[in-house]
């Protein structure tokens, strides 16, 4: 079953396998609201006023599976309408430092939509405050990691994910979402990945030769000591990059690729309170790959809720 079919009508694409699949016009042509996320006051969601600014990229040029990731950011926009603000852990409600700019208009081509998503980062890193990119497709975190890199020499790239994403290339571009870590290693960026647990030949044997240490999915489900572990891996500056594919299926249904055997919600709550908790520094963060299914809102709020947990602990 292809997931992103979408209410506005079905349009053709070539899938991995050469098979045609239907795919979604997106959702995300229609006007964007100005209602703030998580229905926060308008007036504390000034830019001004914030610490990380939502950017959100409705964009989907390289997928080679299920489509639908343009549709994530507005999904997962009005999810976070129906979050409840109390949050039970800390016995408050969180004041969130949020603001966001309207959605990017980015062209397929994959080259020119990094381009301006690295623009669009780099001015909000200028500003002192912490970027967060909603996507759209994993290629999209390549855009972010440039502006970051420059401004944070020693930065270290969390990568939350099932897939390597170690490719030289895929369909013909080596910017595709099957690549982007592939790009991040060649910019000698430090790189931990966790959740991993489908790769290629070529990725198996990238990684052997470069001896990249990996958190597979299979040996850290259900054990204890690997968040302590992924936590000291981590420079003292960090971007997070959440490829929700890192989920289970059965908790993520909404998604490209989805892979079985992944981690669980509470795995990354687990490993989102050790990130806060530690003197790392998170510098900048996206998530991508949300592919939203008609009528299921789960995987949407899941998605807004992952974000609200996040960034109650790391601006507290």
């Amino acid at each position: 079953m292809d997931h992103g079919a979408g209410r506005r009508g079905l349009h053709r694409e070539r899938s991995r396998g050469g098979i045609l699949i239907a795919a979604p016009a997106s959702r995300a042509r229609s006007p964007w609201p100005t209602r703030p996320f998580f229905d926060l006051d308008p007036g504390s969601a000034r830019l001004a006023f914030a610490r990380t600014v939502i950017i959100p990229a409705p964009y989907e040029g390289t997928v080679s599976y299920g489509r639908g990731a343009a549709a994530a950011p507005r999904a997962i926009l009005e999810a976070s309408w129906q979050v409840e603000l109390f949050d039970q852990e800390l016995g408050r409600e969180p004041k969130l430092a949020l603001s966001s700019i309207p959605p990017l208009s980015l062209p397929r081509a994959p080259a020119q939509a990094l381009a301006r998503v690295e623009k669009a980062v780099s001015k909000i890193l200028r500003q002192g405050k912490r970027p967060l990119l909603l996507g759209g497709e994993h290629s999209l975190s390549l855009g972010a990691l440039r502006p970051a890199q420059r401004l944070f020499p020693r930065l270290t790239v969390l990568q939350l994910d099932a897939h390597a994403d170690l490719r030289d290339q895929w369909e013909g571009t080596p910017f595709s979402h099957a690549c982007v870590m592939r790009r991040a290693a060649e910019m000698g960026l430090h790189i931990v990945p966790v959740g991993i647990r489908s790769l290629s030949l070529e990725e198996s044997q990238w990684i052997k030769r470069h001896r990249q240490k990996v958190f597979w999915a299979e040996e850290i489900r259900g054990k204890a000591g690997w968040v302590r572990e992924v936590i000291r891996r981590l420079g003292p500056e960090v971007y997070l990059t959440i490829d929700i594919d890192v989920l289970d299926p059965s908790e993520m249904p909404a998604t490209g690729t989805p892979e079985p055997a992944g981690l669980s919600f509470h795995d990354l709550l687990a490993l989102f309170r050790a990130l806060a908790a530690s003197r790392k520094k998170v510098v900048g963060l996206d998530l991508v790959e949300l592919a939203p299914i008609p009528r299921l809102h789960a995987p949407d709020f899941l998605c807004a809720r992952l974000l609200y947990f996040l960034l109650a602990r790391l601006d507290p």
